[in-house]
């Protein structure tokens, strides 16, 4: 199992070193890392080729009998993590009929951030033709009270787990138990509960506002994909159909935004293929009465390599007055303005020390943005929409999910 599950496929894309030791772990094992491909790898030449490669795997595995099926279930997890708390998860299926990314949505499953359209495509390439789907999605649930996931902790230990094994690369420990039959009205009890319009009024004082039960947490744009590619399948199927279509459902792992092992972490940008200083100033320009140093209004650190190449350079530009609510907002405006004068490139990395290392590099820069707070998150999505894409992540990077299920989708 340690040479199965891989960490999600949108994690370490400017360090494709990583992705080459999974590759050393997985050998010729059976491995979930033959089934996905890595973002890093989304713009290699011979995509075409390492897309038909997965599906043809699919179909291998398949035909192989490797998977062990479990119809109808509901999985509990427990994920130990990096800093040695246990995450508690539960894995299953959402009607996708229930999703909608686009902004403005009132639907109970939500995105949280802006879904990138153009990113879509490229994803629904790898799924459209695809056996199987294997996950990263997590959703939130704002469950105080704890009805939901938490009674299912008095499973574990008590019976033979579906899997128990220690993931590759720093990953920490995942184990996971079926949930009995009699467990699974008590969570679509408890599920529905939540998303009752009089509770949910009551708790965020939004009367009026469409209830929201599950809160995309990561992943968002593989669901996007998953919810295009039922669309796509939807337009060839007549309508009394389109409950059986196996593509209309989509596996996830929900999480309760009150799990004290839940954190949320910031995730930082870099810019490639630039001169710092020059872009500092056209900050500076973007914004007219920001300055430098730490002050009063968004602080955006930076750090770069300095000309001599021998030392890191860091600082801060101060926005004062800014319109965005949060500081990631102020700085993707400005980097999205940029980026379309100039040939730079942008990414968005999880972990600060990996910043670091990536900002030692020549024409480069790096930003380190402060964590987002997680109560606010239900009420905020439901009172303004979603926020600036990549504006937190849930966990260190090493603490993603790894994908271990795979469900049917053709």
């Amino acid at each position: 199992m340690r040479r199965w599950a891989v960490i999600a496929c949108d994690q370490f894309t400017s360090e494709p070193a990583y992705w080459e030791e999974a590759d050393r772990i997985a050998g010729d094992a059976p491995s979930a890392l033959r089934l996905i491909l890595p973002e890093a790898e989304l713009g290699s030449e011979n995509v075409g080729e390492k897309i038909a490669a997965i599906q043809e795997s699919m179909r291998s595995y398949l035909a192989s009998g490797l998977f062990r099926v479990l119809p109808d279930s509901f999985l509990y997890t427990e994920r130990l993590q990096s800093d040695g708390r246990t995450r508690k998860g539960l894995v299953g299926k959402i009607d996708l009929e229930a999703y909608d990314y686009n902004a403005g949505s009132t639907s109970p499953v939500r995105a949280t951030e802006g879904t990138v359209l153009s990113r879509i495509p490229p994803r629904a390439a790898v799924r459209k033709d695809a056996p199987l789907e294997l996950p990263h999605v997590l959703l939130l649930i704002d469950d105080p009270d704890k009805t939901v996931i938490e009674p299912l902790s008095a499973l574990s230990g008590a019976g033979e787990p579906v899997y128990d094994f220690d993931l590759m690369l720093g990953g920490g420990h995942l184990r996971a138990y079926e949930v009995p039959e009699e467990e699974k009205e008590r969570i679509e009890d408890a599920l529905t509960s939540l998303a009752d319009p009089s509770v949910q009024a009551a708790k965020y004082g939004l009367p009026g506002k469409a209830p929201l039960l599950f809160a995309v947490g990561d992943g968002n744009h593989s669901l996007a994909t998953a919810k295009r590619c039922y669309e796509l399948d939807k337009e060839s199927t007549p309508p009394k159909a389109h409950l059986t279509l196996p593509s209309r459902w989509a596996l996830v792992e929900v999480e309760n935004l009150h799990d004290p092992a839940l954190t949320f972490e910031p995730i930082h940008r870099i810019v490639f293929d630039t001169d710092p200083p020059e872009l500092l100033d056209a900050l500076k320009a973007y914004y007219p009465d920001a300055a430098d140093g730490e002050g009063e209004g968004h602080v955006l650190r930076y750090v770069y390599t300095a000309p001599d190449g021998t030392s890191l350079v860091t600082g801060a530009v101060t926005v004062p007055h800014p319109e965005k609510q949060l500081c990631v907002g102020t700085l993707q405006d400005f980097l999205d303005s940029y980026a379309k004068d100039h040939p730079c490139r942008i990414d968005y990395i999880h972990d600060e020390d990996s910043l670091l290392k990536l900002a030692s590099a020549p024409r480069s820069i790096g930003f380190l943005l402060p964590a987002m707070g997680k109560d606010e998150l239900f009420r905020t999505v439901m009172a303004d929409g979603v926020l600036p894409r990549k504006t937190f992540s849930m966990g260190h990077a090493r603490d993603k999910r790894y994908y271990v299920e795979a469900r049917k989708i053709k």
